[in-house]
């Protein structure tokens, strides 16, 4: 089953009808599953709270299975190699590289150049649409 692990800043840009909405949803089109960190519920619901879209938001996380943040999770995430990315992103990737670890992730999908080279460093494959 094809997998692709989506950021908040790739569901942002849904969110809020980005000009590269229409290529995200061209290139996550083909996956048969969207996954992402719980994470990126509270991410994302605070921002659509920010822009009156709490109901958009929860509609585009009803096809995103979200998977739980845990203490071995954040434990990883807290030392994650590179330095480089951020507190939040090191657990988008910490979980990326669990499903990854499993044989359970094809690509990352992310618009943060830091996650996206952290990414690449642990040889994920990375997609930014244009």
């Amino acid at each position: 089953m094809a997998t692709v692990y989506v950021d908040t800043g790739a569901l942002g840009r849904l969110l809020l009808g980005e000009p590269d909405a229409p290529a995200i949803l061209r290139d996550i089109g083909p996956f048969e599953q969207r996954v992402a960190s719980r994470l990126v519920r509270v991410e994302l619901r605070r921002l659509a709270l920010r822009k009156n879209l709490l109901a958009d938001a929860d509609h585009l996380l009803t096809g995103i299975a979200l998977l739980p943040v845990d203490g071995s999770l954040l434990a990883v995430a807290e030392t994650l190699a590179p330095p480089s990315v951020g507190t939040l992103a090191a657990i988008h990737l910490a979980t990326a590289l669990r499903l990854a670890s499993a044989g359970r992730l094809d690509t990352l999908m992310t618009y943060d150049s830091r996650l996206a080279s952290g990414a690449r460093h642990h040889g994920l494959s990375v997609r930014s649409p244009a």
